[in-house]
């Protein structure tokens, strides 16, 4: 079942303790259904500040942040100048940071992000852009941050400081151990912060070791703070920023104490809250099905019991005593949960034939279905539901495995060059549908900031894809009935990618009208580093909603599987599919097929482990969760989410 918040009509500051339904938050906060409508938001007020200091003949001065966070608030500031007018020749602005050393011509600089992204779009000044310059000589440093700060005074201040916040709790580069009088100044990056960054480095030892940022004390002075946080990867720290105790430790927790600052988020980085997390803990709750599921696995999993043995002390000693005093006793309310558990699992992950499949999580008929599995990387299939894809194969299915992008970036230049040189020497100078010599000599000469030609592209888009075919051939999927889709917003040749057009989503509504399936299985790990599940995601929700006045989607039921970040809380499972040890040792190697991201990953997040290892903990640690609270012991499970399009 889907969170369903209001939208809040806008993100005006309110004094803390006059906005919130619970006690714990102590920063002003507004929940959005999505980052997309939260950067709407953003930009409207910021433009409503540059109108109002336009009519007031005033300089408008902006504090701008970097990242991925205000990406989305960047592009529609310059849909309003272009589309409405929005006029920028008033505004100054003062980025919070660059990385040092840093040249500005570099394209991880963040001088070249904020041109990329905004300054090249609008009218603002030349002279009105202030970022910190990455190669001013060490010695000189000092004199250039104090003349920063001055610079940032004599304009008026900041009217308007935007920030994002890292998994460290930093707000610029403002790392653990800030001090809350800090100013502009050179600062060493935490190890956390250079693993984030890593893979727009290629490599965590490209990662600059230090960077020039705005101090705490020089973002405390902001009249009007707007702090965004997307995703699940930043609901922890966003837990700790708003509901914890001030500390440098956490130096986003110093906004505590500004006068008019407002935490923006998306429900996933909101999702770690009391109020959201445990809603039970902060007053009384409107029990639904889906709430019930999720306090009682709360409950076993705080005292360490089993479904069946929770009693009536545990609920009125944990926040539930209005849900037990609603079902009437503990007897009735475990037996019905342990029944809504036990019912989501299942060997059949296709239904199974002639059973009566009223407590089944899939359907019966047709005994035979025809099965699409999406996989937004060439290896999401295996890592995501190894197992549940070879039981769909055996038990009779027609199974089409759908790659929707290439894979290409995530393959190393030292990987396609052994794959160019080995072909180079086996074809010689035959022609062939890939000049190798050509690949060999850009990439043994590629700079630093260099795209990959269209050939090497070309190369490690086919290592990826023999790669696959090689897993799927493992599992037992005929080559007919593999696919890939190249989806067109990914082939940059960068790790930035272009916004999903309607050309992505035609080809995504091409395949399924063309395979017409019972079942659709996609990726609904947002949490990627780089946001293409998401847009691969979006992709087939689009192509679905656009499909669904077609009469064979009455019968087609979309499964949401989660990758190599998070899996789903166990409330949240729909579908539990137990595999046997074969049956991971099998997924495992099935794993293993994908070479060229194996041992150098290099967009794996902040996890260090292997995909494989990060799979089968995953499926261990679910399948133990189950056993924690009285169900069947399994060797492990792939869990599923059925989601209503």
């Amino acid at each position: 079942m889907k969170i369903s918040l209001e939208i809040k009509p806008d993100i005006s500051y309110k004094s803390a303790g006059k906005f919130e339904d619970t006690r714990f938050e102590k920063i002003h906060n507004e929940i959005f259904k999505s980052s997309s409508e939260a950067s709407l938001i953003i930009a409207q007020e910021i433009a409503q500040l540059i109108r109002d200091k336009q009519e007031q003949n005033q300089a408008c001065v902006l504090g701008l942040a970097t990242g991925s966070s205000p990406i989305k608030v960047y592009e529609e500031l310059v849909r309003m100048h272009k589309e409405e007018g929005l006029s920028f020749k008033n505004v100054i602005t003062f980025n919070l940071d660059e990385y040092y050393p840093m040249t500005k011509e570099n394209s991880k600089s963040y001088h070249y992000f904020m041109h990329q992204h905004l300054f090249n779009h609008i009218d603002i000044k030349p002279e009105n852009i202030n970022i910190p310059d990455g190669t001013v000589a060490i010695g000189e440093l000092n004199q250039y941050c104090i003349d920063y700060e001055m610079n940032i005074r004599n304009s008026g201040g900041l009217d308007f400081q935007l920030l994002g916040i890292g998994r460290t709790g930093h707000v610029g580069f403002n790392e653990p151990g800030s001090h809350i009088n800090s100013g502009t100044r050179i600062i060493t990056l935490d190890y956390i912060t250079k693993v984030d960054a890593s893979s727009d480095f290629n490599g965590i030892d490209n990662v600059p070791k230090r960077a020039i940022t705005m101090g705490v004390s020089s973002i405390m002075r902001s009249k009007r703070i707007v702090l965004m946080a997307w995703g699940q990867n930043k609901a922890d720290i966003i837990k700790r920023t708003i509901q914890g105790d001030i500390s440098s430790e956490v130096p986003a927790t110093f906004l505590q104490n500004h006068t008019n600052t407002t935490f923006v988020l998306d429900q996933s980085a909101a999702s770690e809250l009391t109020r959201f997390k445990t809603p039970w803990l902060v007053g009384e709750c409107f029990w639904t099905q889906e709430l019930k599921s999720k306090a009682i696995v709360w409950l076993c999993q705080k005292t360490n019991r089993a479904i069946l043995k929770l009693t009536d002390r545990d609920y009125n000693n944990n926040g539930m005593s209005d849900l037990l005093a609603q079902e009437g006793s503990a007897y009735d309310l475990n037996i019905n949960m342990f029944n809504v558990l036990q019912h989501t699992i299942t060997g059949w992950p296709g239904g199974k034939p002639n059973t009566d499949d009223s407590h089944r999580p899939e359907r019966a008929y047709p005994a035979k279905k025809r099965v699409v599995l999406f996989s937004p990387h060439p290896d999401d299939d295996v890592i995501s539901m190894g197992g549940t894809f070879s039981k769909l194969i055996k038990q009779g299915h027609d199974v089409h495995v759908v790659y929707q992008t290439s894979g290409n970036i995530a393959v190393t230049d030292d990987e396609a060059l052994k794959f160019a040189e080995v072909a180079n020497d086996f074809v010689g100078d035959d022609a062939s549908k890939i000049n190798f010599r050509a690949v060999v000599d850009f990439l043994n000469t590629k700079s630093e900031n260099q795209s990959d030609s269209l050939e090497v592209r070309k190369l490690k888009a086919l290592i990826r894809r023999r790669e696959s075919y090689a897993a799927t051939r493992y599992i037992g999927l005929k080559d007919e009935n593999t696919h890939f889709l190249d989806m067109p917003f990914y082939e940059t040749g960068q790790i930035k990618k272009k916004p999903i057009s309607a050309a992505d989503i035609s080809i995504v509504a091409d395949i399924i009208e063309k395979i017409k399936p019972h079942q659709v299985f996609a990726a609904g790990d947002l949490a990627d580093p780089h946001g293409t599940h998401e847009v691969c995601l979006n992709a087939v929700f689009a192509a679905m909603k656009q499909l669904k006045h077609k009469s064979y989607m009455d019968d087609c039921w979309l499964w949401l599987y989660r990758g190599a970040w998070h899996e789903w809380d166990l409330h949240e499972i729909d579908m539990a599919v137990p595999l046997s040890p074969d049956e991971v040792l099998l997924k495992k190697h099935a794993i293993l097929y994908h070479q060229s991201q194996k041992d150098r990953v290099m967009f794996q997040g902040n996890d260090s482990r292997e995909f494989w290892v990060r799979a089968e903990d995953r499926n261990r640690n679910t399948a133990k969760l189950y056993d924690d609270l009285g169900l069947s012991e399994y060797e492990a499970i792939e869990a599923f989410k059925r989601f209503d399009y």
